[in-house]
This record gives C-alpha cells, sequence and structure tokens, in this order.
C-alpha cells in the first residue's frame, strides 16, 4: 500500500502487525500480506484515549521532513553500555507506537477511501485529457509545417507594408493639422484686418482645441502658447473697435462685436467697456472740437493749448468763433448720443429675437448677461446725458456773453434749447444744468441787452419825427421775421380745446427718429437764420397798381391776413373780447367813417420807432420762447418797452396844466395812476432824490422832443398829423400787445401770470385814453373860444320882446368849425385820421363850445325872459348847423347848456335842489343863476341863504 509507505517515510515508523516478543532478525520473520497486518491491527482492542496518548508520546523530531535519518537517530540514543532487558521495553515501547500510528492511519485511510476513488478517477481522466492535447500539438505543429511552407515572404511583405501605410497616412493627416495650425496666424490677421473677429475668434478656440489634441508634439506647445497671445490681441483690437461705434454706430460692424464677445463670453464686461469709451468719446469730441476753434484763432502752432485742461481751453473761445464751435459741438455729441440711442435698439431688437418662441432654450448666463446689458444700458443714459451737461455747461460759462449780437445769442438760445429737447427724449432729463447755466448767461446778457436796447429807443424817441412809416394795408406783425417763430407754436388765439390737431407729420416724431439716418437737429438753425426779408413796407405809398385803382375793395380784402388776425381774441383767464382787436368789423368801420381820402388810407398808422418797437418784442418774445426760465425778466422788459413808448407819447404830446381847468375830465384816476407808475420806476428825473446804482441801472432818462416837430403852429392843427402818428401808433401798439397777449400768458410762470394781467387791465388797456388830453390840446386851440365869449358880452340879453333872429357869434361859431372840419380834411390827405380820433376832436371842440356858451351866460350882468328864449334860439341854431357837419350822436354836453339856461325859470326851493344836483356847474355860474335870475323876485335874505348854500359845497374837479 503506497499511503502506508509514505507514512513510514514520513514518521520513521514501519506499520506492522502485532509485536513478537522476541527480538528476531528480519530474515526470522516470514513477511505477511498489509491486509493481514491491518486486520490485526482492526482487531486490537481500541481505546481512543490511550491510544492518544500513545501517539502524544512519540517525539516530535520523527514528524520532520524526509532528510531527518531515523535509523542514525535512534542508535545514537543507545547508551555505551547496552542492556538487552532495556533495549526490549524500549523497542515494545516503539512497536506500541507503530501500532498506534499504524491504526491511527489506517482508519483514516478507511475513512477518507470514496475521496481517494474520486480523486483516482479525476487522475485517470486528466491523464485522458492530456494524451489528447499531445494529439492537437501535434496536428498544429504540422499545420504550422504546412503554412510555412504554402505562404511565401512576399506575402507577408504586403500584410507589413499595408499596416505601415496605415500608420503613415495617420500621421500625415496630423502632419497637415500642424501645417495648418502654423499657417493660422497668416489668415487670424487677414480675418482682423477684415474686422470679422467672430470669425477669428472662433478660428482660434478651434485651433486652441486642435493644439490640446496634438500636445505630444513639441512644435504644438510653442504654437498653444502663441495663440494665447493672438487670442488677447484679438481682444484688444476688439475694443479698439467697440470704441469705434461711440461716435459713428454701424449695425453690422456692431453686430459682429457683440457676437465677439459672446463667444468669449465677456459680454458684461464689453458692457462695462463701452460706457467708459462712450464718456471718453464725449470728452476727446469736445476737446478736439474747442482746441480746434482755439487754434484756429490763435493762428499759431503753440502746442499750449493742447496741455489745457477743456475747462480753460474754453476760455480761450472768440466771440466770433463761439456760434460756430458751438454748433459743431453740439453736432457732435448728437453723434455721440445717437449713436448710444442706435445701441439700445440694437439691444432691444436684439432682445425680440432672444424672446421670440424657438425650440432651442437659453441658459441661465444667457439670460443673466441679457439682464445686466439691459440695466447697464439704462443706467447709462443719465451717466451719458449728465457727461454732456457738463461739458456744454464749461462751454457755456467760459465766455461772457454780455455784449454779444443780438442774432448771435438767440443762436445759443435755439442751439441750447435743441439740446435740452434733445436730452428729454434721450432720458427724460430736465437738463438742470443746461437749465441753469443759459439761465445765468441769459440773465446776464440780457439785463445788459435790454438797459442798451431802452437807451436807444430813448435816442429813437427823440429823434423820430413823427412822420408815417407807409406800410402796406395788410400789414400784421406776423409779417416780421422776428414773428416767425410763433408759427412754430400753437396759434395763442385758439384754444386748445377748439384747436383741429393734424395727423401725425415728420414734425411730430422725435429728433432720434427725424435724424437717425442722416442729418443733424443742430444744423436747422443755419438754414432758418436769414429768410428774413420781408415785404411790408408800400412802395411810393401804393401797394401795386391794381391797389391804386381800387383801393378799397383791397381796403377790406384780408385774403393776406393770417386767421390769428381775423379772429377777436378771447382772454384765456377770464373769457372776455378785448376792446382793441384788429377785426374786420373795425375794418370796415374805419372805411366809411375815417378822413380816408387819400389813396391807400387803410394801412395802419405807426413809426419807424413803432416798427422798431414791435421788433423788440418779437426779440425779446424769440428769447423767451426759446428760454422759459428766464420769461418772467422777459416779460417784464417788454412791459418797459411798451411804458416808456406810452409815457414819451404823453409826455411829447398830451402833458399840460391847464386839463383840470377845463373840468372834462380828460385823465383818468388809471391813467394817472399809470403815468405816475412808470414816471417812478422806469424814468430817471433830473435833480430827483439820489438812488442807488442798481436802482440807477433800471431807470432811462425822460425823453425830450425832437426840435424837427413844431406843435405850435396853427396851419397845421398845431401838430395834428403829428399827434394823431404818436398817439394811433401807441394805440396800434396796444393792439398788438393785446394780439400777444395769450401768447405772453402762456409762457409766463404761475406764480408771475397777476403781473402780466395788471400789465394788460392797467396799462396796454389805457393807451387809447391818451386821446383825450392828447387831442384836447388840439381842439382848445383850433376854435377861438375867447373871441366868442366877447361876441356874447356885448349881446343885451335883457329884451323884452322875443327875437325871430339869432345873435351872430353864433354864425362866427359855426364858420370856426367849419374850417376846423377842413382843416382836418387837409390833414387827413397826409395822415389818415381814424374815426375815433375825429370822434374825440369834435367830441372836445364841442364839449369846450358848449361850456363857453354856458360861461358866456353866466356872464350876463341882466337878463329878461325874452333874453333867457334868445339864448335857447341861438343854442338850437347852433345844434341845428352843427349836426351838419358832424356824424356824433348825441351831441356832447348838450344837456349841459340846456339845463343851464333853463334854471333862469327855477324858484327858490326847486334853485336850492339844482344847486345840491348840478355839481358839474362852477361857483361863479351857479352864483350867475342866483343873482341874475332870482335876484330879481326873492329876498336879499333868501338870496343869500342860496348863495351860502353854493359857498358849503365841495366841488370835486371832474
Amino acid at each position: 500500500n503506497p499511503w502506508l509507505g509514505l507514512l513510514s517515510s514520513r514518521t520513521g515508523f514501519c506499520v506492522r502487525p502485532n509485536p513478537v516478543p522476541e527480538l528476531h532478525t528480519p530474515s526470522d520473520r516470514p513477511r505477511r500480506h498489509l491486509s493481514e497486518e491491518l486486520r490485526e491491527l482492526r482487531e486490537l482492542p481500541v481505546d481512543p484515549q490511550a491510544e492518544q496518548e500513545i501517539i502524544n508520546s512519540i517525539e516530535e523530531v520523527y514528524y520532520s521532513n524526509d532528510s531527518f535519518d531515523v535509523m542514525q537517530h535512534e542508535l545514537e540514543k543507545l547508551p555505551p553500555e547496552l542492556n538487552l532487558q532495556e533495549l526490549e521495553e524500549y523497542r515494545d515501547k516503539r512497536k506500541r507506537q507503530q501500532a498506534a500510528v499504524s491504526k491511527k492511519v489506517a482508519d483514516l485511510i478507511l475513512e477518507k477511501q470514496p475521496s481517494y476513488v474520486k480523486e483516482l478517477e479525476r487522475v485517470t481522466s486528466l491523464q485522458t485529457n492530456l494524451q489528447l492535447a499531445a494529439v492537437i500539438c501535434t496536428n498544429a505543429r504540422r499545420q504550422l509545417s504546412v503554412s510555412k511552407e504554402g505562404f511565401t515572404e512576399a506575402s507577408l511583405g504586403l500584410l507589413a507594408n499595408q499596416r505601415r501605410r496605415q500608420l503613415l497616412t495617420g500621421l500625415l493627416k496630423s502632419l497637415r493639422t500642424i501645417k495648418t495650425l502654423q499657417r493660422t496666424d497668416v489668415r487670424l490677421s487677414e480675418m482682423l484686418e477684415e474686422e470679422d473677429f467672430p470669425g477669428a475668434i472662433q478660428l482660434c478656440l478651434e485651433c486652441q482645441k486642435a493644439a490640446s489634441t496634438f500636445k505630444h508634439y513639441s512644435c504644438i506647445s510653442e504654437l498653444n502658447s502663441k495663440l494665447q497671445d493672438t487670442l488677447e490681441q484679438i481682444e484688444e483690437q476688439l475694443d479698439v473697435a467697440l470704441s469705434k461705434t461711440c461716435k459713428h454706430f454701424d449695425v453690422s460692424h456692431y453686430t459682429k462685436v457683440q457676437l465677439a464677445y459672446t463667444l468669449l463670453g465677456k459680454t458684461q464686461t464689453a458692457m462695462d467697456q463701452l460706457h467708459m469709451h462712450f464718456t471718453q468719446a464725449i470728452h476727446n469730441t469736445v476737446f478736439q472740437v474747442v482746441l480746434g476753434y482755439v487754434e484756429l484763432c490763435a493762428g499759431n502752432a503753440d502746442t499750449k493749448f493742447q496741455k489745457m485742461q477743456y475747462k480753460d481751453l474754453c476760455t480761450h473761445i472768440t466771440p466770433d468763433s463761439y456760434v460756430p464751435c458751438l454748433s459743431d459741438l453740439c453736432k457732435a455729441l448728437w453723434e455721440v448720443m445717437l449713436s448710444y440711442h442706435r445701441t439700445m435698439l440694437w439691444h432691444e431688437e436684439h432682445d425680440k429675437e432672444k424672446n421670440a418662441p424657438t425650440p432651442i432654450t437659453e441658459t441661465d448666463d444667457s439670460l443673466v448677461d441679457r439682464s445686466y446689458v439691459k440695466k447697464k444700458l439704462e443706467h447709462g443714459l443719465s451717466r451719458i446725458w449728465q457727461e454732456v451737461q457738463l461739458k456744454v455747461k464749461a462751454y457755456l460759462l467760459g465766455t461772457d456773453m454780455s455784449n454779444f449780437k443780438y442774432d448771435d445769442f438767440i443762436v445759443v438760445l435755439d442751439v441750447i434749447s435743441r439740446l435740452i429737447d434733445v436730452g428729454e427724449e434721450f432720458c427724460g432729463s430736465k437738463s438742470e444744468l443746461l437749465q441753469e447755466s443759459i439761465k445765468r448767461q441769459s440773465v446776464n446778457y440780457f439785463k445788459n441787452y435790454h438797459r442798451t436796447r431802452l437807451e436807444e429807443l430813448r435816442m429813437f424817441l427823440e429823434n423820430e419825427t413823427w412822420e408815417l412809416c407807409p406800410v402796406k394795408t395788410n400789414f400784421n406783425i406776423a409779417q416780421l421775421h422776428e414773428f416767425r417763430f410763433m408759427g412754430q407754436c400753437r396759434s395763442p388765439s385758439v384754444s386748445p380745446s377748439r384747436q383741429v390737431l393734424p395727423g401725425p407729420g415728420p414734425e411730430d416724431r422725435s429728433l432720434f427718429e427725424q435724424f437717425s439716418r442722416e442729418g443733424n437737429p443742430f444744423e436747422r438753425q443755419i438754414d432758418n437764420k436769414e429768410e428774413e426779408t420781408e415785404n411790408v413796407l408800400a412802395s411810393n405809398g401804393y401797394e401795386s397798381d391794381e391797389l391804386e385803382k381800387s383801393v378799397y375793395q383791397d381796403y377790406d380784402s384780408d385774403s393776406d391776413v393770417p386767421d390769428e388776425l381775423k379772429q377777436d381774441y378771447v382772454d384765456e383767464q377770464t373769457g372776455d373780447v378785448p376792446l382793441k382787436s384788429a377785426s374786420r368789423e373795425t375794418l370796415r368801420s374805419r372805411k366809411k367813417s375815417d378822413y380816408s381820402l387819400n389813396k391807400g388810407s387803410a394801412a395802419p398808422i405807426l413809426t419807424n420807432t413803432t416798427l422798431n418797437v414791435i421788433r423788440l418784442v418779437g426779440k425779446y418774445m424769440q428769447m423767451m420762447n426759446i428760454l422759459k426760465p428766464i420769461s418772467f425778466d422777459v416779460i417784464h422788459c417788454v412791459s418797459q418797452l411798451f411804458d416808456y413808448y406810452l409815457y414819451a407819447v404823453y409826455t411829447f404830446f398830451g402833458r399840460n396844466d391847464t386839463y383840470e381847468s377845463s373840468g372834462l375830465g380828460l385823465i383818468s384816476s388809471r391813467l394817472r395812476t399809470t403815468l405816475n407808475r412808470i414816471q417812478e420806476s422806469l424814468i430817471e428825473m433830473v435833480g430827483g432824490p439820489v438812488t442807488g446804482w442798481e436802482d440807477r441801472k433800471e431807470k432811462v432818462p425822460s425823453p425830450h422832443l425832437s426840435q424837427l416837430v413844431d406843435l405850435t403852429a396853427s396851419g397845421t392843427l398845431f401838430g395834428l398829423a403829428q399827434r394823431v402818428v404818436a398817439t394811433e401808433s401807441l394805440v396800434f401798439l396796444a393792439e398788438q400787445f393785446d394780439f400777444l397777449q395769450s401768447h405772453l400768458d402762456s409762457m409766463m410762470p404761475g406764480t408771475k401770470k397777476p403781473f402780466l394781467q395788471q400789465f394788460y387791465s392797467q396799462t396796454v388797456s389805457t393807451a387809447s385814453e391818451l386821446r383825450k388830453p392828447i387831442y384836447w390840446i388840439v381842439a382848445a386851440k383850433a376854435i377861438d373860444y375867447e373871441q366868442m365869449l366877447l361876441m356874447m358880452a356885448g349881446v343885451k340879453w335883457d329884451i323884452r320882446e322875443i327875437m325871430s333872429q339869432h345873435n351872430i357869434y353864433v354864425d362866427v361859431l359855426l364858420k370856426e368849425f367849419e374850417e376846423f372840419n377842413q382843416r382836418l380834411s387837409d390833414v387827413s390827405k397826409h395822415v389818415r385820421i381814424p374815426l375815433p380820433v375825429s370822434n374825440v376832436l369834435w367830441e372836445h371842440c364841442i364839449r369846450l363850445a358848449n361850456r363857453t356858451l354856458v360861461e358866456g351866460y353866466a356872464n350876463v350882468k341882466k337878463c329878461s325872459n325874452e333874453g333867457r328864449a334868445l339864448m335857447q334860439l341861438d343854442f338850437q341854431q347852433f345844434l341845428m348847423k352843427l349836426e351838419r357837419l358832424t356824424d356824433i350822436r348825441p351831441i356832447p354836453d348838450k344837456e349841459f347848456v340846456e339845463t343851464y339856461v333853463k334854471a333862469y325859470y327855477l324858484t327858490e326851493n326847486d334853485m336850492e335842489q339844482f344847486i345840491k344836483n348840478h355839481r358839474e356847474y362852477s361857483m361863479k355860474q351857479l352864483a350867475n343863476l342866483v343873482n341874475v335870475c332870482l335876484g330879481s323876485h326873492i329876498n336879499k335874505k333868501a338870496r343869500q341863504k342860496l348863495l351860502a348854500a353854493i359857498d358849503d359845497i365841495d366841488r370835486p374837479k371832474r
């Protein structure tokens, strides 16, 4: 049994049958079969514990490896002296140990017998498989030998070459890519010259991506670094391209730039840079414009101006170059603002496209970028406009404009007004900086300008000969170029509710819409500046040959008169229709009743000075229209122009110390108040109280009438023609102020409107009232009232019979009136005498005549009833003949005479009541009634009582 042999070799024990007591040699003991020994072992009594103890008693050395020599070990253990008994005991012990081991091994073998059988079967199967493998290997070797003999070396070479070709093809592709990458610089430069920034960035990014793929090549690592430098260079050039859009916005160019920044992922950075560029563009633009003008005016190559600050540079602009420089400055700034406006429009349209429903969903980063851009652009509006305001403000305040020509200053105002409109449309700003700076300059300029104009007006008035200025019959102030600005506004005479609003025209569009593609809003003032050719003066007294043939037809024709002048103007505050308006009815009444014997007589009566004042008003209103913040200052000065003209006319033609003695009430309390106010506030009186310098600056010396004007010659009716021209030109001026009232009111600040209303109610409306005192002087001198008194004194009134023939003084007086009428007609051949003037003249003359009659009657010492009847006869004769000479009805002061004559017939009691009720009569006239009329039939006591009543009456003069 091999397992037993194995066990023997491992343990050094030999498994044998039961030990024999005697010691035998191997030759003496017959060998038995293993099975017998095993059977004997199984037959031995089994004591597992004893058996285990025997096994445990075996020395450890017997379990060592195969190189252990058991026999040598046992022999070495023998004592020097051998004892048989001890040896036998030792041998028996070893036999018992061997028996125990053998039995244990036998038990284990029997226990593992099934496993042994299985393992043996596996060994057998493995042997079979190994034999099969040997056969397969043999066949394979045989077939490999056949293959080697069947294929040639050329065939295998083809396969090797094909593989090498594939490798080389891949290498060639890589080399071509590398070559393309190395030539990218040239293409990138071309694309940058073409300003194809998106393409350049796309190409650069693709090259970087490709370069990272081939980074294992040493030449590519250097190229990758170079591409990064190129990308940075592209960003720099892209920034330069972005800055170009600040002055001249181009849609395609800006689209490329924005796409490029999007590819770089720097949309927000682009917005930050854009606003910085716009700010820089504003600074550079204004500096270059101003520098160009300063250097041009300096006329030398001095470079000191280039090193100046912009604010200091503005102080070197000369007055001659100020307006063109401002215009160019605003044009350049307009270009920058227009570019910003178009930039915003581009982004709005771009956002609309992004918001359109598409299958592509925007990323969160894209939404954040768009939101940032929108807010940045909206915030930038006010920043850009603030920069513009600061630059223009520095320019405005850098020069003292107080001595500028009016037209130049108006252009400045117009340009700044238009710039303020641009700011309003640009970002809704009220432009406080511009408003304040131009207001400061305007107030400074206007005070100086107005002072000069008042001095000029005084000079005009002192040199005015009060000759008629020949103008066309249809003349109106709208024909003067100073008032053409009103054509751009709503007609002030038409209320907003009645105004028909036209459809949206080109002017209704915003400035940015009108000038988005071409043109500039600051070029318009050049076009408008001088269409100043006017055709308002009549040639040789006639407007045309046709007019000469049909004066009266053309008189009534108002086809050329604007609608504003055809209407009666309604006061927007009160709704009242002013009394003074150049309506068609007024024109017709003038045609019928004026002393209009000369041709072309329908023309307005005005002088060169009047025309000058009207032009000044137009200029002032232009300034006010453009710059509303100083509107009150302007209107105040406009009122002073009218005040001074009115005061001059009154001073020249109406001042007379005998007004009050006439008892006619020639100057109303309102007119007196107005004249006193003008004298106190505007007129610098010689020898008056000493006032401060500022107060004196506001005042003008009282004007003096030209020595060429003679108001004393009776042949000219004491300068009636000049008086008519002066007075009616003032009335005409007042009518023009009435026409302008609603326009002025619309421009007046709300808190200051009472000033304007008071000016119109207290001053403008009193212009026509000057007719009374001015024409009274003519009426008082035109007829010899003193001669009439002398003739009346020679009449005998205490007659006893009723007379049928009137006294001669009546005929003399009527003859005076006839001569007066003829002289009026003579004067009217040179100057048209309007109906109101002729009425005032006739009224004055008649009143003076009637009062002279009463005075004559009051001088009578004795009078009978028949004498009273003669007085009534004389007066009736006078009235009858007078009514043929004049159209005035009723005859003025007719009752004044009749009542006085009839008072001669009153009783004592009636006379007392008469004295109380009729205070229009003088004390002398009343006393005469008491003494002459009642003296004959009342006692002295009663007469004294009535005279005392007359003395007690306080008689205010009318």
